[in-house]
């Protein structure tokens, strides 16, 4: 089994990689050999691939920087991900692709499942949404997971930033009115493994094709987070004074893009389709946290 995995340096693609060469032969093109940035590239190596999988962690996802480029943003979350779903559709091939809770405005009270209208309040969330249209208006067999909060061990992430800032000042103000549920990219790895073979077993993904949401399970606010992975690292480092956390509203940490108070993602979906459950944000930051 041939498999296309774009963005193989990134937070998730990075996990993916090992997952999937257990699956099969794993083609993952560093930036150099793809441009995600051009649509027609993009859709020729797919034609001249011909694999059976397309795993598309890869996307623009400077949240803030996206407001003044939105073309980049589009280019890369938008256009090719739709001429990744005609090209896949010509050779038979089925789309993984991960999108994100942004295709939301956050302003809901409960956590949204993946009916629920979207209305991104930002060119990111805008070029993301506009990706997913395209690839479900493409004819391709799809699968999109919707994410948050996304962390891991390496890479850049709000964690290893956080832990990084706290061990060098003596205070630090969190936002704490964001609220949603850290996700481990290797759980988000994890994932997308087994539900490729679900597929595969089953020989059928047409009937499964949608939209899906894969979130860290429970939830906490920015601040919550920060504060749970200090005190989950302090043991490991008994010297080390950690910043003392000061929680504080979005309103007093103004961006260029404005983030959804509510992040959180209703995943029951997932696991009755796929049978899969993401592990809770405790769990799997415990995991991280020791791994650092």
């Amino acid at each position: 089994m041939r498999i296309l995995l774009t963005g193989s340096t990134g937070q998730v693609g990075s996990e993916l990689l090992p997952v999937l060469e257990r699956l099969g032969e794993v083609i993952a093109p560093s930036r150099g050999e793809l441009d995600l940035a051009d649509p027609t590239a993009v859709g020729s190596l797919i034609r001249e691939l011909r694999p059976r999988w397309i795993v598309n962690p890869a996307a623009y996802t400077a949240v803030d920087k996206a407001e003044s480029e939105p073309e980049l943003a589009d280019a890369i979350n938008h256009r090719s991900v739709g001429a990744m779903g005609l090209a896949a559709k010509a050779v038979g091939a089925t789309i993984l692709h991960f999108s994100t809770d942004y295709v939301f405005d956050g302003e809901g009270a409960q956590p949204y499942r993946e009916i629920d209208p979207t209305h991104p309040a930002g060119v990111y969330g805008a070029s993301k949404l506009a990706g997913e249209q395209a690839l479900a208006a493409s004819g391709a067999a799809y699968l999109i997971f919707r994410t948050s909060w996304v962390y891991g061990a390496t890479g850049k992430n709000f964690l290893r930033t956080i832990l990084g800032l706290a061990r060098q000042r003596e205070q630090m103000k969190i936002v704490a009115d964001q609220h949603g549920a850290p996700t481990w990219s290797r759980d988000l790895a994890n994932m997308a493994a087994h539900v490729i073979q679900f597929c595969e077993q089953r020989e059928a993904v047409a009937p499964l094709s949608g939209i899906y949401h894969a979130a860290g399970e429970g939830e906490t606010s920015w601040f919550g987070f920060a504060r749970r992975g200090i005190e989950l690292r302090q043991p490991f480092e008994p010297e080390t004074r950690f910043a003392e956390l000061l929680p504080i509203p979005t309103s007093e940490y103004p961006t260029p893009a404005r983030r959804p108070l509510n992040s959180r993602l209703d995943c029951r979906k997932l696991q009755q389709t796929f049978g899969w459950r993401m592990m809770d944000w405790q769990e799997s930051l415990a995991q991280v946290v020791s791994d650092l």
